[in-house]
């Protein structure tokens, strides 16, 4: 029996990130889980996160600096050189908390995406989800691991240019080779002041419900239009 931990890819996605990418990455070098490899995707930064990365060259296990099409292309680009079993993506802007270390231990099924919690706007979030609320609002990104084979088959769509992560969580929803599980810790600090938290992403408001629809059946797709009826004045919703 291996009793080595399995690897976790760490990705990161970086463009003029000088200012907060140190942080990050000294808060993965906190970790006590063994086996953390990180990838850092950047899109030709010019403020100095090239010369960041460079000083921490040793403790990552790929790097590359070159222009993209967008965060999405950037990740698609960082799926394509993993190593190990499982997948994580933080942003530059956000902290790891020392409970990654302990969910990281727990994963143990390869047909499971695991999700936990993140602390955002001064509470823990968003507990575990019924179907239906992972249908309508999902985990926020960065509480989620991947197995590795999920980008095997899938990719982030860059024409959602905010919401891609989202939309992603919908189509393996609607994929029966996966299934979610939840585990109760807080694992990111996430900065709720980046793209995602100030935009609204169009093509995919336009969107959601026919992907709702198409992973989740008609039952959820009418409960979702109903909801959205009740909060017409609400993009977000």
């Amino acid at each position: 029996m291996n009793s080595t931990p399995a690897a976790i890819s760490i990705i990161i996605v970086t463009y003029n990130a000088a200012n907060t990418l140190q942080a990050c990455l000294d808060s993965i070098y906190k970790q006590t889980y063994p086996q953390l490899k990180i990838i850092i995707i950047d899109g030709n930064s010019t403020d100095g996160t090239v010369d960041i990365i460079k000083a921490n060259a040793a403790n990552i296990h790929f790097w590359m600096s070159e222009p993209d099409k967008g965060v999405y292309d950037a990740m698609n680009k960082g799926v394509t050189h993993l190593a190990g079993d499982w997948v994580y993506f933080i942003g530059a802007d956000d902290e790891m908390l020392p409970e990654f270390s302990n969910f990281a231990l727990e994963l143990t099924d390869e047909n499971a995406i695991y999700y936990a919690n993140v602390f955002a706007e001064g509470s823990k979030r968003l507990g575990e989800l019924t179907r239906y609320q992972i249908a309508k609002c999902g985990p926020y990104h960065q509480a989620m691991i991947y197995p590795r084979s999920v980008f095997d088959k899938h990719r982030y769509n860059t024409r959602y240019k905010i919401s891609a992560d989202f939309a992603l969580t919908l189509d393996l929803c609607g994929d029966s080779n996966y299934h979610f599980v939840y585990k109760d810790y807080t694992i990111c600090n996430f900065n709720h002041t980046g793209l995602s938290g100030t935009i609204i992403d169009e093509p995919f408001q336009k969107e959601k419900a026919s992907l709702i629809y198409k992973n989740f059946g008609l039952k959820t797709w009418f409960r979702y239009r109903v909801h959205k009826f009740k909060h017409r004045d609400n993009p977000r919703a």
